[in-house]
């Protein structure tokens, strides 16, 4: 992918994540599950690469800010 432009992180807690998964689906998690924890550009359009394996996307984050994740319970959701 291209470099990030300085714009995209000028300050503390703004980030550029270049991210390959599998395959198109899996990348589609990913995007919607860094959306469920920081305000992100939202979903962007996968790419393939001839002769790179996989998928690739580009996601614009401020960790700052929180995402859409509802209040999580003070106790383990897990067993």
């Amino acid at each position: 992918m291209e470099s990030a432009d300085p714009a995209h992180v000028a300050e503390p807690g703004l980030v550029v994540l270049d991210i390959t998964a599998a395959d198109e689906a899996t990348a589609q998690t990913v995007m919607h599950d860094l959306e469920q924890c920081w305000a992100t550009s939202g979903t962007s359009p996968v790419r393939r690469r001839p002769g790179k394996p996989g998928v690739s996307v580009r996601v614009y984050a401020d960790v700052r800010r929180p995402g859409s994740l509802p209040d999580v319970p003070d106790e383990p959701w897990f067993g």
